[in-house]
């Protein structure tokens, strides 16, 4: 566990939050291969802490700054996120910024196929995975003050080049198909069919809490990724667990989801689709393709940091052995891509 200095924690939450009494008391939870997060508890209070680790980091990432701003935003919206208490950006507290919010109960799965509920169930809390992404899509930016959260044009030219830069400055050895990957994308760039939004940028089942007993998402958590962009690449991100087999998370790839009660892949953009008011989503393909290049992109940094000694979670070095693999179901799509146009 990284350790943290409690007292100086304290001292830091008897300044910022109101009510703070009782001795501290913080856990280490083994989730979240990016920013280490943590429970806190005083006074019968409970908090949830997420910092930046430590150790030389790359300039953009672990934006815990950037969770903080867009959920104190979206409080008040139809997209159900946790109060936010305060940030910290003084590295001098706990050796790198964090953020204090209320302690959420409720379910977490992190199978996507969510074994022990009913069908029936299954197909709510997909309805409902649906239904919040859609909301978040539908929120005006700018009336919640999220201007300058990012550029509104341009966005997958911005991301390609971005992940193409975080993969190169995390590579540990080549791989062909993202060589290819980075070399194709930025060329075959479709039209942004859809106006900016926010965008989450991590939207799966596992990032959500549930309800303890409703099939109701009480709160979207991981918000690191979020920015401004094109809502239907969001949208093909957490559709990828239709797709893409990650080694440690249980997806729906090779399974029948309809046999559970889940929609398939088809019914899901479909749903989505009368929700936003299109009739469909065209540069299906390619969205997939970008979103697997950037979850290898990812996935490298995990295991770059696990080799440094850096990762936050005990199965970040085989998380991001699945680089390979996630790149060549993109260079799939890719050639999917290139074959109709």
């Amino acid at each position: 566990m990284q350790e943290l200095n409690i007292d100086a924690l304290a001292r830091f939450i008897r300044a910022h939050v109101a009510d703070f009494t009782g001795e501290l008391q913080v856990s280490r939870f083994n989730g979240g291969q990016s920013n280490p997060t943590f429970g806190v508890q005083a006074g019968g209070a409970r908090y949830v802490l997420r910092r930046k680790p430590p150790g030389q980091l790359l300039s953009s990432a672990h934006a815990v700054d950037r969770e903080y701003r867009v959920m104190q935003a979206l409080a008040g919206t139809a997209v159900p996120v946790p109060r936010v208490h305060a940030l910290c950006e003084d590295d001098a507290v706990l050796g790198s910024s964090f953020y204090l919010m209320e302690w959420v109960e409720g379910r977490v799965f992190g199978d996507q196929t969510l074994p022990g509920i009913a069908p029936v169930e299954r197909a709510c809390m997909y309805t409902e995975l649906n239904r919040v992404i859609a909301a978040l899509h539908a929120v005006d930016w700018r009336d919640i003050g999220l201007e300058g959260f990012g550029k509104p044009d341009n966005y997958l030219e911005r991301q390609i080049a971005r992940w193409s830069r975080q993969y190169r400055a995390t590579e540990t050895r080549r791989i062909e198909a993202m060589d290819q990957l980075i070399d194709w994308l930025p060329s075959h760039i479709p039209p942004q069919d859809a106006a900016t939004s926010i965008v989450h940028g991590d939207f799966r089942l596992d990032n959500v809490l549930f309800h303890p007993s409703e099939p109701r998402i009480v709160a979207v958590l991981d918000w690191e990724l979020s920015t401004l962009g094109d809502p239907l690449v969001d949208f093909a991100y957490h559709c990828m667990t239709w797709r893409l087999a990650l080694g440690t998370h249980r997806t729906l790839a090779g399974i029948d989801p309809a046999s559970l009660g889940i929609p398939t892949e088809e019914a899901h953009v479909r749903a989505y689709c009368d929700r936003t008011g299109r009739d469909t989503i065209a540069h299906w393909n390619f969205y997939l393709a970008f979103n697997m290049f950037r979850m290898a992109a990812i996935q490298q940094g995990v295991q770059k940091r696990a080799l440094d000694g850096n990762a936050a979670h005990t199965k970040a070095l085989q998380a991001g052995q699945r680089v390979q693999a996630t790149a060549e179901l993109a260079r799939e799509l890719m050639h999917a891509v290139s074959a109709v146009a």
